[in-house]
């Protein structure tokens, strides 16, 4: 535990609660221009995870929904596809087997999803039955359990395991900052995460209420740019939950941009995960 307390010392200022809410307005209110707006909602576009996350997920489901990645190469050439498509783990053969497209890849949830709550041994298991069925990047719910408990070694070794099955492959690591609510438990999980090898931080599974929020968002932000400032190592962002406008997502992206850069925002870097967004996005984009 020691040694986590004392990369929290590194990066969790007891002042950094202070005016969250005002810097976000602040960045939010400002508008941007018609072309500028249609840039960021192509920027979405190429930085989402299309995703189907539902009980009665089946093959045949999961078929339609690579359909409609697929069609996406028949549309305009101004159009980039989306970045991956995210399902349940046991899915991922069907996806692979469905998927043309090139450059999209395949995103599993791991790991006792969305809870979290299971053995690490299957947590490990299930993420490499899930590469070996073709998954290109790995959603896993860190235990929150067990960090609101101070449990932190035990939370850093799961994580560690996790990234140590995924080799090269993508690991996302899911805040879910919902539950966690507080800025500075929020701060915590971020560095958590990126300390144990997480790719990506994540806010939500958008199976509890509220799912990703701009104080949220902004607060992992901060802790990003952090732990780059440090180690020279960027860090993505996935923003997932609850997403449902163009004016919530564009939100969003104004946030990234602020606090880390234009450089966050390309796939790389920077996801949103959702079920709903891409049609209302696709109807917005003026190509």
């Amino acid at each position: 535990m020691e040694r986590v307390k004392e990369v929290f010392k590194k990066y969790i200022d007891s002042n950094q609660t202070n005016n969250i809410k005002e810097k976000i307005d602040e960045i939010t209110a400002v508008k941007l221009s018609e072309t500028d707006t249609q840039k960021a909602l192509i920027t979405l576009l190429g930085c989402m995870d299309l995703t189907s996350l539902e009980s009665t997920d089946n093959k045949e489901s999961i078929w339609k929904l690579t359909d409609k990645v697929n069609e996406m190469d028949d549309r305009s050439p101004l159009l980039p596809n989306v970045a991956s498509i995210c399902v349940y783990s046991n899915l991922i053969a069907a996806a692979r087997e469905a998927l043309i497209s090139e450059n999209v890849n395949l995103c599993a949830v791991c790991g006792g999803f969305p809870s979290g709550q299971t053995y690490t041994e299957i947590k490990i298991a299930e993420t490499a039955l899930a590469i070996s069925d073709g998954a290109d990047e790995i959603d896993m719910v860190m235990n929150i359990g067990n960090l609101l408990n101070e449990d932190y070694e035990d939370v850093v070794t799961e994580i560690e395991e996790v990234k140590s099955t995924c080799g090269e492959k993508i690991l996302k690591v899911i805040l879910e900052t919902g539950a966690l609510k507080k800025t500075e438990l929020i701060a915590k999980a971020s560095v958590i995460a990126m300390y144990s090898g997480a790719d990506f931080i994540k806010t939500s599974t958008g199976k509890i209420y509220p799912g990703a929020t701009p104080e949220a968002v902004y607060t992992m932000c901060t802790m990003i740019k952090k732990y780059h400032e440090e180690h020279n190592k960027k860090i993505g962002i996935k923003i997932a939950g609850g997403i449902k406008t163009v004016d919530e997502a564009l939100n969003f992206y104004k946030i990234i941009e602020n606090v880390l850069g234009k450089e966050w925002l390309d796939r790389e870097y920077f996801r949103i995960g959702t079920s709903k967004l891409f049609d209302v996005i696709m109807n917005s984009i003026d190509v």
